[in-house]
Parts: C-alpha cells; sequence; structure tokens
C-alpha cells in the first residue's frame, strides 16, 4: 500500500518545510496543495520560477505529486464565480506538467454561495446538473489541451453526491480525461451504518474502474470527519475493496492534525495491504 498525505497537513512557513515535514513521517506521495508554495489555491499566474521551485523541491527529496487540488465550486450559482475559477484551472493545468504531475482533483461543487463543501437543497435539481455538465464539458476541454485528467470526488454536501451520480457524470461525459477520487468516508452515513458495506460495494461497482486517487479519513458517529482509524468506517473492508479493483494508486491521508499522522500511519499499515 502506497501511503500519502495532503500537504496542507503541515502548515508551514516555506514549501521546502512543508516537503521537509512529509519525509519526516516516511511519505513520498503527496496531494499537492499550490498554497504550500506561497500561492492560492487557485492562483491567477503561475511563475517559471514557481513551478521549477516546486519540481526541484520535490524531486531532491523523492517526493511524488501524486495530483494537484484545483477545487472550485463548479456549480457556483454566480456565473461568473464559475468562469472565473475554469480560467483558474487552465492557469493550474498548464503548470501540471512542468510541477511533475499530470492529475487534477476537483470538486463538483454546490448552489451554497458561501461553502463548496454545504449541502444545498437546489443542488438535487435539474438546473444544477445541467450546469455541471456545462462546467465539466468547458474543464474537460482544457484538460484535453493541457495533458492533464481531472478527477472529481463524490461527497454527499456536493451535487455528485453518491456513486450512481458519479457514474451518471462519467456516462454524460465519456471522456478518457475524466477519472474518480474515491473517499468512502464522503459516501457512508452514520446514521445508517447497517448500509456501509453495500454503499462501498455499489460505489466500487460503479465506479472502479474509473479510481485513480484514494483518499483516506473517517467518519464520526455525529457525521462529522475524522483521522483514519477514528471513526465508525469498516476500514478493512474499504481497503480489501480498493485491493479487489488492482488500485495501483497512492492512499492520501487528510481530515486530520499533524498530531495525528503517526497514529493513522500506523492504524494503516496494520493492515498490511
Amino acid at each position: 500500500m502506497r501511503l500519502g498525505i495532503f500537504t496542507k497537513v503541515f502548515p508551514r512557513p516555506t514549501l521546502e518545510e512543508t516537503l521537509d515535514a512529509v519525509i519526516a513521517h516516511g511519505l513520498h506521495y503527496v496531494q499537492f496543495n499550490m498554497e504550500c508554495s506561497g500561492l492560492p489555491p487557485l492562483p491567477d499566474e503561475i511563475t517559471a520560477d514557481s513551478i521549477e521551485r516546486i519540481r526541484a523541491g520535490m524531486g531532491s527529496r523523492g517526493i511524488v505529486m501524486a495530483a494537484v487540488s484545483g477545487t472550485y465550486n463548479m456549480i457556483h450559482p454566480d456565473p461568473g464565480e464559475r468562469a472565473a475559477g475554469l480560467r483558474r484551472l487552465r492557469v493550474l493545468a498548464s503548470a501540471c506538467k512542468g510541477m511533475g504531475t499530470s492529475i487534477i482533483t476537483l470538486c463538483t461543487g454546490t448552489r451554497d454561495a458561501h461553502d463548496q463543501w454545504r449541502w444545498h437543497p437546489e443542488n438535487a435539481s435539474a438546473q444544477a446538473w445541467q450546469d455541471l455538465l456545462s462546467e465539466m464539458e468547458s474543464a474537460l476541454q482544457i484538460a484535453e489541451e493541457t495533458n492533464v485528467t481531472l478527477a472529481f470526488e463524490p461527497e454527499r454536501a456536493n451535487v455528485v453526491d453518491s456513486a450512481a451520480k458519479g457514474r451518471a457524470l462519467l456516462d454524460a461525459m465519456r471522456s478518457a480525461r475524466l477519472k474518480v477520487v474515491i473517499d468512502a468516508a464522503n459516501l457512508i452515513d452514520p446514521h445508517e451504518p447497517e448500509k456501509m458495506r453495500q454503499t462501498l460495494d455499489e460505489a466500487f461497482d460503479l465506479l472502479g474502474e474509473h479510481i485513480v486517487l484514494a483518499h483516506a479519513k473517517d467518519r464520526a458517529p455525529d457525521d462529522s470527519f475524522r483521522a483514519a482509524g477514528d471513526g465508525i468506517l469498516v476500514y478493512a473492508h474499504y481497503l480489501q475493496l480498493l485491493q479487489s479493483i488492482k488500485f495501483q494508486g497512492p492512499l492520501i491521508l487528510h481530515s486530520l492534525t499533524e498530531t495525528q499522522v503517526d497514529q493513522a500511519l500506523a492504524f494503516l499499515r496494520d493492515f498490511e495491504i
């Protein structure tokens, strides 16, 4: 099992210090966030110097950038906000080759104008779905032009709130440039623990062949997110499902503090998968 981590777990003044913290925990795979290089998460500009600094910093430490976060609200109620996100996505996509990655992670968004991780009733509307299809089509055109892959993450608070919706998006787009980030904790409902295994089985049946990145976090009985091993997720089943599809990518830890990293790593390594 290849374990990795979100770089944002290690808040440091410089990129180099962040990468040193990754290595100090014995990790060599990251999902990168541009904030770690002193830029906004989705910048308006990424200079050649910034690209080279990131590539050199990763390379000298033997760290692989498994993916870079390109999250913006793809169905924001303001079309101007969506247009700005799309413009910045192009900037990020154009920098990917230089930074040493070919995967950009996305969320599918929400109608909530203030929090892209908060559910809104209009997420279930036909118009929200059409807006997502239009936005994703434009994003995939950028992906094609810049030779990158976009990987979206089904999340209960977003318009793609289930594996079934994720499959519907894949079927609608029919693009080899569109893949999936699987995060079991995003899909389970702590109020229905008896359905957990069924929910995960269905997710892998529908999405398994398209998964390029996996996340490792957990969910508490109160529906909040926790560090891996500190919640109700049946991790043995989740990891077995990843093994069943012969998943070769990294399992990326997030939604935890720096002080929780070693414990979460020990928890995952105990499975010996």
